[in-house]
């Protein structure tokens, strides 16, 4: 019998210790794709795009790498300014998780 069967992929996922990393890998996929885009309708190359945020086309192409879930958040806000953008970033309820219970807080 499939353990399973009626559960969801986020389920299947956490059991296996592989959440994080897909969720990660997912939205270094999405940032990729969301820079690559804003890239190509401003008309602008990795060279220039390197030049504008003071930087080496090695690293742009680090950042443009949606294998390379490593990109640090201050060189994804250098890359969203040098095409005119910003980062937003926020925390948003897990939907699979309930809510944890509030702990009584004693003074003594």
């Amino acid at each position: 019998m499939n353990k399973h069967i009626g559960s969801d992929f986020d389920d299947f996922l956490t059991e296996q210790g592989l959440l994080e990393e897909t969720s990660a890998a997912a939205l270094k996929r999405v940032i990729t794709w969301q820079i690559q885009e804003s890239m190509k309708a401003q008309g602008i190359s990795i060279f220039a795009l390197a030049k504008r945020m003071h930087t080496s086309r090695t690293l742009v192409t680090r950042v443009l790498d949606a294998e390379d879930a490593g990109m640090t958040i201050a060189t994804l806000a250098k890359a969203a300014r040098a095409l005119g953008q910003s980062v937003e970033v926020r925390l948003v309820p897990d939907k699979a998780q309930k809510p944890a219970a509030k702990e009584e807080v004693v003074c003594a």
